[in-house]
């Protein structure tokens, strides 16, 4: 009997948690005893919506039976599921909600459906560890994902509904790695404006952006300025073992918000459904927390 094959596609290869994706997809995959091919778009949806097409429109033998996608677009690519569920291939989508899923499920032979962190609570999980670090206020750096990222979207929309009215925020855009987050800061600092602000705390969406905020800040020539910046609170999220709460304790960052890897889940929902010939529920959401608890991150600056 051959063995089930799912195809992953994640985001890049430059983001802890991506790789986090990958490691939770592969062992995910020894422990169901099936198949899975990692595949990474480098943050281009045209690349990842070509490399899916292409695996959708191989010959019948070498079809994955289903494709995990973290999409690096809004749309999270509705041409490509379409393809893949007429041709009764499986699809899950993680940390989107996509407007397709409702009609393809309806339609499809194959297990259809979405999984996600819950983005707008990350986001208001951040705003209470800012409140907790600056508990008389100040002014911040918050470092975005993309725009086109609904997760960074949601993760802005929650940190501004519990951030308090005296955090004043400077809201800078990277793309979910290190070296755009570093690029970020260096190009800020050349403003005019940046070396007259106060700033109290750098925020980022994501570890390896609050690690690159302060790689830039590393490299100021002068070392007050230097030193000054780098005594700042710095904030993340993703708090992967290795990486993030690695951070947190040696003190590079603050805190950080664990979010669990999502593939490894959504391989197993699929070779559940795969083999039951059901259809699972249309979304899945998972929980994430605060790195230190926002209890001791309070009593840390009080």
């Amino acid at each position: 009997m051959r063995k089930l094959k799912v195809l992953v596609s994640l985001h890049t290869s430059q983001n802890d948690y991506q790789m986090a994706q990958s490691v939770s997809a592969d062992e995910a995959a020894r422990k169901l005893g099936i198949d899975v091919e990692i595949v990474f778009a480098e943050n281009d949806a045209v690349r990842q919506s070509t490399q899916i097409l292409e695996a959708v429109q191989n010959r019948a033998e070498a079809r994955p039976d289903a494709i995990v996608i973290e999409p690096v677009s809004s749309t999270a690519l509705p041409q490509a599921a379409q393809a893949a569920i007429s041709a009764g291939i499986g699809w899950a989508v993680m940390n989107r909600s996509p407007e397709y899923l409702p009609v393809l499920r309806k339609v499809a032979t194959a297990p259809v459906f979405a999984i996600s962190s819950d983005h707008a609570e990350i986001g208001r999980i951040q705003g209470r560890q800012f409140a907790a670090l600056l508990p008389k206020g100040g002014s911040m750096l918050y470092i975005e994902g993309p725009s086109y990222s609904t997760s960074a979207q949601k993760r802005t929309t929650g940190m501004l509904q519990t951030k308090p009215a005296n955090i004043q925020v400077t809201t800078l855009k990277a793309h979910w790695t290190e070296e755009s987050a570093e690029r970020a800061i260096r190009s800020w600092l050349q403003l005019a404006t940046s070396q007259n602000r106060a700033i109290d705390l750098v925020g980022a969406q994501d570890d390896c952006m609050a690690m690159g905020a302060r790689k830039a800040f590393q490299k100021i020539t002068s070392e007050e300025d230097r030193a000054r910046w780098l005594r700042l609170p710095f904030t993340g999220c993703d708090g992967l073992p290795a990486t993030g709460q690695k951070w947190v304790r040696e003190g590079c960052l603050a805190a950080t918000i664990y979010i669990l890897p999502l593939a490894g889940r959504a391989i197993e929902i699929l070779v559940k459904a795969l083999h039951e010939g059901t259809q699972p529920p249309g979304h899945a959401v998972t929980e994430s927390f605060s790195i230190p608890p926002l209890t001791i991150l309070a009593s840390l600056r009080s």
